[in-house]
């Protein structure tokens, strides 16, 4: 039986992982920083050698995009520094890397859904980070995949939807940007797409490099309130404002569309529409 560690798995994406896993034909393990600092190399070989790992799938990220702007060092020793010991690592004890990563990496002036090779030009100390790891990670080891997602959510977690649930039940008026356009992306969908890709190497197809995934479809911020409040029944008003009207500490990328062909074509996923997904979610937060 083959065994996957899932770093970072008390985030969204790792709960989500951790959901579906038992119905998985695989041995997995899941650590976050009480149980394995990804940050100390030694500790991660150490753990890599005990446990026979075939996969890691690095989740863990520092992920306050704001917050990073003053943070820099943290954050770019969590999404940088320790992403290429996790790739020395990996090369060194002979498994596999899937690395999450992030559509900051592009500074959000294309016009069309921004492709695997397209220039990556980061507008915030979180992008650049996320970049730096990225090019580290293929600099030492050349086998990984990386997967660039979008606007995450999940039930659980600091995220739009719920910070939108919340806000939306405790005022009767809100404001949302209207001008910065991208793709949700359900944490249960990216999971799922994990665990076929792991599939599919099994079956002896694993092609590494950088492939993009979010869920298909295209919303405005504003767009994704409106819907999650008429999910919800919240009849709180949603007012569309620009993204000069609501600055934020750190820079977010004005269109964040990724293209999927590529993914799909290769592993032959099926990805839902964010609509179908968000209801998909919301029916099971009421369950």
């Amino acid at each position: 039986m083959k065994t996957i560690l899932v770093t970072g798995a008390c985030g969204q994406l790792g709960r989500a992982l951790q959901e579906q896993a038992a119905s998985s034909p695989y041995r997995w393990l899941f650590t976050d920083i009480d149980t394995l600092d990804i940050c100390t190399k030694d500790a991660l070989a150490a753990y890599a050698k005990a446990n026979q790992l075939n996969y890691l799938v690095n989740c863990a990220a520092y992920t306050a995009v704001d917050k990073a702007e003053d943070n820099e060092t943290t954050c770019l020793r969590i999404n940088s520094d320790a992403v290429r010991s996790i790739g020395e690592v990996a090369v060194q004890a002979g498994f596999k890397v899937i690395h999450i990563s992030t559509d900051y990496v592009f500074d959000g002036t294309n016009s069309a859904p921004y492709v695997e090779n397209d220039y990556t030009c980061p507008v915030s100390v979180y992008g650049r980070s996320k970049q730096t790891g990225e090019l580290m990670l293929r600099a030492v080891c050349p086998e990984a995949l990386i997967i660039r997602t979008s606007w995450l959510y999940s039930g659980t977690g600091a995220n739009f939807v719920n910070t939108m649930l919340r806000v939306g039940r405790e005022n009767e008026e809100i404001r949302v940007v209207s001008d910065q356009v991208g793709t949700p992306t359900y944490a249960g969908d990216l999971a799922s797409a994990i665990i076929a890709i792991i599939g599919c190497a099994e079956a002896g197809n694993f092609k590494p490099g950088i492939y993009h995934y979010s869920d298909e479809g295209v919303c405005s911020w504003y767009d994704f309130a409106l819907k999650i409040f008429s999910l919800a029944r919240i009849r709180c008003r949603v007012i569309p404002v620009d993204t000069k009207d609501y600055p934020t500490r750190a820079v977010r990328p004005q269109y964040s569309v990724l293209n999927k062909r590529k993914i799909k074509q290769t592993y032959g996923l099926s990805i839902p529409h964010w609509e179908e997904s968000l209801k998909r979610m919301m029916k099971g937060l009421k369950a």
